[in-house]
Parts: structure tokens; C-alpha cells; sequence
């Protein structure tokens, strides 16, 4: 759902409160703290009374739009626009957006990230399946400069990135520290997030992945000879690192560790649903707690 779209469905606060109740209650409100269907509509509107635990509450309580002082458009406009960039948008290109300021913006996007980062924990991957590590942070290397020697990826104090795609299919990212990345820790992410007796793995060389024939029939293709062997190849989580490294480098240029992995969630997410046309509203269900 684009902008203009956003504009002709939800012109007022009213409209986009009563989308809110459908998604989030099929328009049949329930107690967000005792969940109970026993309720007194009040005069403000669409705000409700609990008769069972005697407490007030609307659709927004204990959700990602709990406590706004913003109207709901904004916070839709937002939604629309964050799914919309495919290398991500930024807290101050937000703010201009919405007419806001720069801090307002950010709470906004972290907590539309925290949507997204709901929806992803329960990918489950399989068939032919790529993975390969990417490290993110630290000060660009200064090759154009002459110097020589410099560290690059494995040798640097960057903080790694997993990811697993399924060919054709979604991705899996998360955030390590860097003495996690070893055969023990990636295994263990290879059998909570792949079907393991129905997918081939493919990697690089690198030598943690050495052993990983013991979980599941393994190939690797040798980059210091060729990129691809017919189907043996990474280029498809390759593809997904350059989307996540422009994004950081082009849009946010610097992202914390603290929070590298909702922005990593956030690049996963759009990435899996691509070519979900109802990927809006799934989002607004994710922040609503019913997806």
C-alpha cells in the first residue's frame, strides 16, 4: 500500500481507529488486560470500559501505538513508507516526511522494526539453502589511499552478521558476537531455522563451516577459483548482504550494536515478503499482537 493509498482510505483519525478495531478484534472489542468481552462503550469515542477488571482502554493499549500523542495517518503514512524503501529509509527522511522531528521519527521506525521483528522468528527454511556471513561496522577501509595490508571481514573487530536464504525463497539474519562464530553456534542455527531432512546447504569455505555434512548434505564452492558451479553457489544471500549493506551505509550511516539486529529484522522482513501485496496490513497485525 503506497502513500496516495494511504491518504483515500484513511483520511481521518476516526477511519483509521475503526481499521484498527477490525484487524485487531473483527470489530467485537476485548479487555487488552483481562480479555474479557464484557464492555461499555464510552462517550469518548472508541474508547471502551472493562465490566469485569473496571478499567478504560482502547485499541491501541499494548501495542506499538500504545501512549501516541501522533495521528494514526502518520503512523500508517510511516508503515507504507518503511516497507516501501527497499534499502531502508532514515529517521531524518522520516521526519521530513511526516513533519516531525528527528527523535519522533526514530521512536516510530524502532517501533514499526519491533512489528517486523515478530513476524520473522518463525521462518522456517528449505530445499536448496544459501549461507554465508557478513561483518557490519568499524572505520572504512582506506585502500584508495595506498595502504596495504589492511584487515578486511574475518580480520577485523566489525560485528558479524548469519544469514541463510532458500533459494527463490526467504531469508534468515541474525546478529553474533564474534567468538560465536564457530561450528557449534552455526549448526545450532542451521537446525532451529532450517528443515533439516528436506535441504541441501551450500556455503563458502570458511573454516567453521567445516562438519556441517554431520547436520545435513553440505557443498561449498571455493571463491579463489569461481563464484558458481552450476547450482553450487551464494550469490543469492550475496545479493541480500548488498541490499542490507547499502542500506546502512547509504541511508543510516552508522547503526549501534544494540540496535543492528532490528535493523537487520527490518531488511529480512521486506526481503521475505517482497512480493506480498498484503504486507501492510500483515504489519499492522504484527504490531497489533495478532499475526
Amino acid at each position: 500500500m503506497d502513500i496516495i493509498e494511504i491518504f483515500e482510505r484513511f483520511p481521518t483519525q476516526e477511519r483509521c481507529i475503526s481499521h484498527l478495531e477490525s484487524v485487531r478484534w473483527k470489530n467485537e472489542p476485548k479487555c487488552p488486560y483481562c480479555k474479557s468481552p464484557k464492555q461499555t462503550p464510552l462517550k469518548a469515542g472508541h474508547r471502551y470500559h472493562c465490566n469485569s477488571c473496571n478499567t478504560s482502554y482502547g485499541v491501541t493499549v499494548r501495542t506499538i501505538f500504545h501512549k501516541t500523542h501522533m495521528p494514526l495517518q502518520k503512523w500508517f503514512l510511516a508503515v507504507s513508507l518503511i516497507l516501501n524503501a527497499k534499502k531502508g529509509i532514515s529517521a531524518r527522511q522520516l521526519s521530513r516526511h511526516l513533519k516531525v522531528n528527528r527523535n519522533t521519527a526514530w521512536r516510530i521506525a524502532m517501533k514499526i522494526r519491533d512489528a517486523m521483528l515478530e513476524s520473522e522468528q518463525r521462518v522456517i527454511l528449505q530445499g536448496l539453502v544459501e549461507m554465508d556471513e557478513t561483518f557490519i561496522g568499524g572505520k572504512p577501509r582506506r585502500g584508495c589511499f595506498g595502504y596495504t595490508n589492511r584487515k578486511r571481514g574475518r580480520g577485523t573487530k566489525k560485528t558479524p552478521v548469519v544469514g541463510m536464504v532458500e533459494r527463490a525463497g526467504n531469508v534468515v539474519a541474525k546478529v553474533f558476537k564474534k567468538d560465536h562464530i564457530n561450528l557449534k553456534k552455526l549448526s545450532q542455527l542451521v537446525r532451529e531455522k532450517v528443515e533439516i531432512k528436506k535441504s541441501v546447504l551450500v556455503t563458502d569455505e570458511a573454516r567453521y563451516y567445516h562438519g556441517m555434512k554431520r547436520c545435513l548434505p553440505h557443498k561449498t564452492i571455493n571463491h579463489d577459483i569461481w563464484y558458481a558451479d552450476g547450482w553450487i553457489h551464494t550469490n543469492t544471500i550475496e545479493s541480500f548482504w548488498a541490499l542490507l549493506k547499502r542500506g546502512i551505509v547509504g541511508q543510516f550511516h552508522k547503526v549501534s550494536i544494540r540496535h543492528l539486529p532490528k535493523y537487520v529484522s527490518e531488511f529480512a522482513y521486506r526481503f521475505n515478503n517482497r512480493d506480498n501485496k498484503d504486507v501492510f496490513q500483515l504489519t499492522l497485525q504484527n504490531g497489533l499482537g495478532v499475526a
